[in-house]
């Protein structure tokens, strides 16, 4: 029987899922392998009757420049039981399956390790490689590599994020955008500088204090009263959605938000709007200090997961595939696949990144002393500072509540 590959996609899309498959595709068929696509993610492998397909040269070649993702993806997370009663290595024998291929972020490179552990531990001849996905930017690559999907995502974000600041000016309006990014503020920080927005808001930039939904709200109004100082009447906030993962319990409470949550445990900020909520409170504040503004959501999320890849991301996840078959032509496993900025393809096991006690892999967090961060802060950001506060006070008779630095106690 001719040897197989199979090959899996986990989590959310982004773009360039379906160019990594074509690419793994069509170097593992030009190498004589048989090549199955297992919809619904981690699902197909504790199932009698798993979805799949083959995955043939013309299939993959029409697949390869799409948006979205060809195969079905899911968020099952399989348990311990799962793996110890319902894991189907009969689908890896009867198919005579020699490499698994993981496509997806954090939680999906979590239970590709515990996979590689797992047929380790069995003794099955099986090896199994992970690709590293997501949009929002938070796996911990060497030297600042990004992940695949967020070139694409940043790009599509930021042509929304250019015509909400065009309206903003043409109306004479302020909007509150909240961009995705479950734990870090990449995205997010990323749109927003590429639009020059005056105010940015991501979690990590509360490294010195608790973040609240007052201070997040003061931070907006910062930025409005110097824009009025300066004579710009309109602007854009943009606020990453990770700062609802640092919220205490009693600050989610007062936002009057009830989250579902997803098998990870994580809240499904999908569901609900944080540019409508923060907007809502931001005009109640506006309102009560007796500031005249008009403000309007605006929310990027699911609009920029399956967008057509960037040039970026059709070379770079094409590099990914094809790294898949250098590394398993090496004997590798158990590890992700790695292009470092010269070109190099190397491997990155999974169990190095790992957390030892709670054995999963720590989010990349925006280094928020960077020069590239702090730069853009200090010159394209607008808010008050203590030179602002005789001019402020026309506006506010408290303008150090709404001092920025002060807020974050920088």
């Amino acid at each position: 029987m001719k040897e197989a590959i199979a090959i899996l996609t986990g989590g959310g899309p982004a773009p360039g899922i379906n160019t990594v498959v074509g690419s793994v595709a069509k170097t593992f068929l030009a190498k004589g392998y048989r090549v199955i696509g297992l919809h619904y993610g981690y699902s197909g492998l504790f199932n009698e009757n798993p979805h799949f397909e083959d995955l043939d040269l013309f299939k993959t070649d029409y697949i390869f420049n799409q948006g979205g993702s060809y195969l079905t993806m899911s968020r099952f997370k399989p348990t311990d039981k799962d793996f110890e009663q319902n894991f189907n290595l009969d689908f890896f024998k009867q198919n005579n399956i020699k490499l698994l291929v993981t496509i997806g972020g954090d939680d999906t490179a979590s239970t590709a390790n515990r996979i590689a552990k797992f047929l380790e531990a069995k003794q099955y001849p099986i090896a199994n490689i992970h690709v590293p996905k997501t949009i929002d930017n938070d796996l911990p690559l060497p030297a600042g590599t990004p992940t695949f999907g967020y070139q694409s995502a940043k790009n599509a974000g930021s042509v929304i994020g250019r015509a909400v600041y065009n309206d903003a000016r043409t109306s004479a309006n302020w909007f509150v955008v909240a961009a995705m990014g479950r734990s870090a503020g990449h995205l997010a920080f990323g749109i927003a500088s590429a639009c020059h927005y005056p105010m940015i808001i991501i979690p990590e930039m509360f490294n010195k204090t608790t973040i609240t939904i007052d201070k997040i709200i003061n931070m907006m109004i910062s930025s409005i009263i110097k824009r009025k100082i300066i004579g710009m009447d309109y602007g854009v906030a943009m606020i990453s959605e990770g700062v609802f993962h640092a919220l205490s319990e009693e600050e989610i409470l007062k936002s009057g938000i009830h989250f579902s949550y997803d098998e990870h445990g994580h809240p499904e900020l999908g569901k609900v709007s944080k540019a409508m909520m923060f907007n809502d409170i931001l005009e109640k504040k506006l309102k009560e200090i007796g500031l005249k503004v008009k403000s309007r959501p605006v929310e990027i999320g699911y609009e920029v997961r399956c967008q057509t890849p960037c040039a970026f991301d059709l070379v770079y996840c094409s590099e990914l595939g094809m790294g898949v078959y250098k590394l398993f032509s090496e004997g590798k496993t158990g590890c992700m696949v790695y292009i470092s900025q010269e070109g190099y393809v190397s491997p990155l096991y999974l169990k190095d990144l790992q957390d030892p006690e709670t054995g999963k892999i720590p989010p990349r967090l925006v280094d928020i002393h960077s020069d590239k961060i702090q730069q853009v802060i200090d010159n394209l950001m607008n808010f008050i500072t203590p030179d602002d506060y005789e001019a402020a006070r026309k506006y506010v008779a408290n303008p150090e509540t709404y001092d920025f630095r002060k807020i974050l106690n920088w």
